[in-house]
């Protein structure tokens, strides 16, 4: 049986993030997969803390960070996992906090200075392929996102798990809602009328590419 690892790096548990990943744990359910659903917020742990006792020579850690926290076991289930699934809002720009602290203590520990002088660039330490997707999503809209090089600023998360994971993708809600009731806060910004149609609308769309995008993960890792 395949297992998933699905990672909510939004401090909201069922706002537009973890609505998306759920439906993506019911995609991977869908096709008879084990999935492991996470609040990061719920965990206390840090980013990388530039020790190096991964790159040491002789180091044994063998891809999972050595700093002994709650996190570590997570990463190393994540290694041991067919796909992993993140999903974070977007906040002026960036992905959360606690998404790119994960990132850092996932990557960096499997990540080499090492030259590759077969094929170019730098030697990959996993020996294998785990397929990682992030659902990113935003209050913003399509064409806006692109105005501004959204696509380009998260799509660098991507290239750096695509490096270090052997395959990743992304998949984007746009124009999402940030209030479930607008009257109660001091916010002019964005038309609720307008933001209530797209969640009646694209929504909907958005939560059926997410079932899709998790067994598409899984069928990568054959």
């Amino acid at each position: 049986m395949k297992k998933i690892i699905i990672l909510n790096c939004s401090p909201r548990k069922n706002f537009n993030t973890a609505k998306l990943l759920k439906e993506a744990q019911r995609g991977a359910e869908s096709i008879g997969a084990e999935t492991e659903y996470i609040d990061l917020y719920n965990i206390n742990f840090k980013g990388c803390l530039s020790c190096f006792a991964c790159q040491r020579k002789g180091s044994t850690t063998e891809g999972i960070c050595a700093v002994r926290d709650e996190l570590k076991p997570i990463l190393e289930r994540c290694l041991n996992s067919d796909a992993i699934l993140l999903g974070t809002p977007v906040y002026f720009s960036y992905p959360t906090g606690v998404f790119r602290c994960f990132l850092e203590r996932l990557m960096f520990p499997n990540h080499t200075y090492m030259i590759d002088r077969e094929n170019g660039g730098l030697k990959r330490r996993l020996d294998k392929t785990i397929p990682t997707g992030v659902i990113f999503t935003m209050n913003c809209p399509e064409e806006l996102a692109k105005n501004i090089n959204y696509n380009i600023i998260l799509d660098e998360n991507i290239k750096s798990l695509n490096h270090i994971m052997g395959y990743s993708e992304a998949l984007y809600s746009y124009d999402t809602t940030q209030f479930a009731d607008f009257s109660k806060y001091n916010c002019d910004l964005f038309d609720e009328q307008h933001k209530k149609e797209v969640q009646a609308t694209q929504f909907p769309i958005d939560m059926k590419n997410a079932f899709e995008f998790s067994k598409r993960l899984l069928s990568m890792n054959k």
